[in-house]
């Protein structure tokens, strides 16, 4: 079997790779919860690849992450539920349907794309969802307004959209100053937690928990997208920290050895010489 261009072939190597007897013994074990995190991590590549600007490894990392798309579609057609060309049919219905400025009929196209239409769109299709599921049998409770956001999210783009989402039905600060006075009250409540006699781990857990939320809260309201600050934060701490490093080295001392003294002067040298101070 020979690389190609068509997505058919890619198609054919996952078939091959669990088809029973002849199959690769590892993909034949797996299922939809074990590859999941795989799918995860690759997708998380893809945005590393994109920060570094790097399109050669970005190029390869997409690849990843569409095999992923090509195994669980495989896994369903197992199952009898869907094929890849079903998943490809579904998000191209989707799209069409959520531009039609793009897409429409004259009269659409000649409307533009008034501000609401994107979220009225995605109600009906979750309404035909619903209707779709009670038609075959299934009795969902009645959805609630944040059941939009799926709680398989990382947990800080989770409580970003759980408040975007409830900023929606009015639940809301209208600017970044009570916000701001959030997180103190909620660092205040933490400190407590924290110098209290008998320590309690549960609470400093909630209460820290209460902290990165308020964070996230004030992020979203700077327009701030607290992943992209955490890690630029990140980059520069590995910039400044290998400068430690390097010091240590040209002193010939393992890094170990240095004081907290001494790599706190060098980190405050590294600041000096950051672009990101």
């Amino acid at each position: 079997m020979r690389p190609s261009r068509d997505i058919s072939r890619l198609i054919e190597i996952m078939k091959a790779l669990r088809t029973p007897e002849t199959g690769c013994p590892w993909d034949l074990k797996q299922n939809f919860k074990t590859i999941s995190p795989y799918t995860i991590e690759e997708a998380y590549e893809v945005a590393d690849a994109i920060a570094r600007e790097d399109l050669r490894d970005l190029k390869e990392e997409l690849g990843d992450l569409l095999l992923q798309v090509v195994y669980h579609a495989r896994m369903a057609e197992e199952e009898d539920a869907f094929a890849f060309g079903d998943v490809v049919e579904a998000i191209t219905r989707k799209m069409i349907r959520r531009h039609p400025h793009v897409f429409g009929d004259t009269e659409q196209k000649a409307a533009g794309f008034p501000k609401g239409t994107w979220d009225r769109i995605k109600e009906e299709e979750k309404q035909e969802r619903r209707q779709q599921r009670a038609e075959k049998g299934h009795t969902d409770q009645l959805p609630r307004f944040l059941d939009e956001v799926p709680s398989a999210f990382p947990a800080l783009t989770e409580a970003g959209k759980l408040q975007h989402r409830a900023s929606k039905a009015g639940f809301d600060w209208g600017a970044a100053g009570p916000v701001l006075d959030k997180v103190k009250e909620e660092l205040e409540e933490l400190t407590v937690e924290v110098t209290a006699d008998t320590p309690d781990r549960r609470k400093i857990e909630d209460e820290l928990g209460d902290v990165l939320f308020a964070i996230t809260n004030l992020a979203r309201h700077l327009e701030v997208q607290p992943e992209a600050a955490l890690k630029r934060t990140n980059a520069k701490f590995r910039r400044r920290f290998a400068h430690i490093e390097d010091a240590a080295t040209a002193e010939q001392r393992p890094l170990k050895d240095l004081s907290l003294n001494e790599m706190e002067a060098h980190w405050q040298t590294a600041k000096k010489f950051d672009p990101a101070s």
